[in-house]
């Protein structure tokens, strides 16, 4: 009985909906339906917008082009084990669909965290050097940028799936969440995780914790440069074109930490805790991002209602 058990556990996990009242995980159908849906057509428009207007081919625009495509492949990574919990009530994972989603979840949003330090060095070149803005930030850059940063992440996180696969699983296999994170699977191991956990420990140092550092100094040489200059619009307009990266940058980090201080030092607190935060760090920033540059971004939001009443006058 218990050998077959453990190969149950060695060959699928069973993910996690809401917390102690399973009964009510189909309420949850709609409103994630919902929020996926505003991710999609969120970051599509900014895409559809920023590839049919001529004059948003610009470097920021690109970068927020590829925050975009960031956005909507992290939400594709969640979205088949959350319609397969919440709409069909099927709760069961292959080991191998969990690792890859887990790699896929990582990846991205390491990629993600990368983009915003990318969108951080456009900042500061368009501020600091606006005259030779677009001669540094040129296309072959910008393309180079991206497969670094995709490079990066792609490279620390494909150690972590065979980290997982060497553990024996002998334990429960029901993880914490609606979806397959590295920290989720390894508390489930009946072996020592001490390698998993320096890696993972290593990875956000050297990898997220240097990105949060290197946004920081970008923007304190930012400001800086801002404080720098005589007229106070110019000083208010140079700030206001950083102001929705900033708001991508608290979407995307208050949760992240939030989410690692709940999965290190939040045992104490109750599952819907550790379920709410997991989902709103890995939720809100595909939903909220194109919101955000929608509405602060006058260049996308003037051609957003452009490209609508032009609709509504055809019809």
């Amino acid at each position: 009985m218990n050998s077959n058990a453990s190969l149950i556990n060695h060959h699928s996990f069973i993910l996690t909906g809401i917390p102690g009242i399973p009964d009510k995980n189909p309420w949850m159908a709609f409103p994630l339906g919902f929020l996926y849906t505003l991710t999609f057509l969120g970051n599509g428009t900014i895409l559809a917008v920023i590839k049919v207007d001529q004059s948003l081919h610009e470097p920021m625009y690109y970068f927020l082009s590829i925050l975009a495509l960031t956005d909507v492949s992290l939400s594709m990574s969640t979205l088949p084990s959350m319609l397969s919990i919440f709409w069909f009530n099927s709760h069961e994972i292959p080991f191998d669909a969990c690792i890859t989603q887990m790699f896929f979840i990582h990846s991205f949003g390491l990629v993600e965290s990368g983009v915003l330090v990318s969108m951080a060095f456009d900042r500061f070149v368009a501020i600091r050097n606006p005259l030779h803005y677009a001669s540094i930030l040129t296309y072959s850059i910008i393309g180079k940028i991206g497969i670094a940063v995709l490079t990066r992440a792609v490279c620390v996180v494909f150690p972590v799936p065979f980290l997982i696969k060497r553990l024996p699983f002998c334990r429960s296999n029901i993880l914490s969440h609606s979806y397959c994170l590295h920290q989720d699977i390894m508390r489930l191991a009946c072996a020592s995780t001490r390698i998993n956990s320096l890696y993972g420990l290593i990875v956000v140092i050297f990898t997220l914790g240097m990105d949060a550092l290197i946004i920081l100094f970008s923007y304190m040489f930012i400001l800086k440069t801002v404080l720098g200059i005589a007229s106070k619009t110019e000083r208010l307009k140079a700030l206001n074109t950083c102001f929705s990266h900033i708001c991508a940058v608290l979407l995307f980090y208050i949760p992240f930490i939030g989410v690692t201080m709940t999965h290190r030092f939040g045992n104490h607190l109750s599952p819907v805790v550790h379920m709410l935060m997991a989902n709103i760090y890995l939720l809100l920033p595909p939903v909220l991002n194109p919101i955000v540059y929608s509405v602060k971004t006058k260049q996308i939001r003037s051609r957003i209602i452009h490209m609508f009443q032009r609709r509504r006058n055809r019809t």
